[in-house]
């Protein structure tokens, strides 16, 4: 990605991903999406583990898997089924709450 040293000039975030990515839609962009939300997810993960104060081999245990495996979910190099999200979301003492944003994304 193309590096912007702080000019202090607004740029649209939307033209930027354009511009190294492609379109909404096309192969590239979805690609860098997908690979954005396996690392924010894991990142998300990785965050609460610790806060529990939960080492990955623990976390591993209670939900019958490798270090190895969430430390590379945690790293975003993989993003686990559904099921395993849920086991670690439950392992993890945490909930899952899904609602409807006020204004959907399509109409902002």
């Amino acid at each position: 990605m193309q590096e912007h040293e702080n000019d202090n000039i607004l740029r649209d975030y939307d033209v930027v991903l354009d511009a190294e990515f492609g379109e909404p839609g096309t192969l590239k962009r979805v690609q860098a999406e997908e690979a954005a939300y396996a690392f924010y997810s894991g990142q998300i993960i990785r965050d609460a583990r610790r806060a529990e104060k939960v080492t990955q081999t623990e976390l591993a245990s209670r939900i019958g898997t490798t270090k190895s495996y969430i430390s590379k979910i945690e790293n975003g190099l993989m993003t686990p089924s559904v099921g395993t999200f849920y086991r670690i979301i439950n392992a993890l003492g945490l909930q899952i709450i899904i609602s409807k944003p006020a204004i959907p994304a399509y109409q902002a």
